[in-house]
């Protein structure tokens, strides 16, 4: 299995997920255009997508979404409620109604060789989800958009070979910088956006031996900085309540203009 972030920020979010056999985007949300020369760095066609799973339907998680659609035909996955909202986005443009495919949390689907569970998340849309894809005993997941965590969040996050986590922000950076105050207390709500200080909280309680890579991903372009993700997160991993360190842990940003590294599972 690859697993690959096309584009990973506040202004747009595309991970790539694959097999020999089978392959998916989690979330749409850059144009069409960078969405296939994303895939083309790695050697897969648009049109040879198997579906694109959706975890809500905000623009910077879609908006790419009618012209792949349209052009290839390719099955999108989301709650019902969340493809309710997306069937009402008219910049989206025109498409086949028949691709979409409603998901409930907590049940699997197939996409191929790939099972996919969705699992709910708390944050600011009709019914947002994230997702852990497993094929051929490897799993990966792709969890951002959620304003806290708890047991049941840590408890679908266990045992993972990889993974892409919300690193959203850092709170002092958010508290003093020039957002109006209703938007600052949205992003620290608890149906809002991770900070870097919990994204590391919660890598605490499922590190784990075999877990390869982490990627923190949608950092705010106007509230955080990759280096400060970074050594926010280290520095409460050192600190945890186990017997890991950081270091032993390859641990990158996913960047909002560049593809990340391919992890081979």
């Amino acid at each position: 299995m690859r697993f690959v972030s096309i584009a990973s920020g506040s202004s747009g979010n595309c991970i790539y997920i694959g097999t020999e056999n089978t392959h998916i985007l989690v979330d749409a949300g850059i144009s069409n255009k960078r969405i296939e020369q994303g895939l083309n760095e790695i050697g897969v066609k648009g049109s040879e997508l198997d579906g694109v799973v959706i975890t809500h339907e905000h623009s910077d998680h879609v908006k790419g979404l009618g012209v792949l659609a349209r052009k290839h035909g390719v099955p999108v996955y989301a709650t019902k409620e969340t493809l309710e909202e997306i069937g009402e986005m008219k910049y989206l443009g025109e498409y086949p109604r028949e691709l979409f495919c409603p998901v409930l949390p907590d049940v699997e689907f197939s996409i191929g060789d790939m099972e996919i569970k969705p699992f709910s998340i708390d944050h600011d849309a009709a019914n947002p989800v994230a997702y852990r894809i497993q094929s051929d005993h490897k799993s990966v997941a792709v969890a951002t958009d959620m304003g806290h965590f708890d047991q049941y969040i840590i408890e679908h996050l266990q045992g993972l070979d990889a993974l892409l986590l919300e690193s959203n922000h850092d709170v002092r950076m958010l508290e003093t910088g020039p957002y109006p105050y209703y938007l600052k207390r949205r992003i620290l709500g608890d149906h809002g956006h991770l900070s870097n200080d919990n994204a590391g909280r919660l890598l605490n309680y499922i590190l784990h031996d075999h877990l390869k890579h982490i990627f923190l991903g949608h950092l705010s372009k106007e509230n955080n900085f990759e280096e400060l993700a970074r050594e926010t997160v280290k520095l409460e991993i050192d600190q945890g309540d186990h017997e890991y360190r950081a270091r032993d842990f390859s641990i990158s940003v996913a960047s909002r203009d560049m593809m990340s590294e391919i992890i081979t599972l």
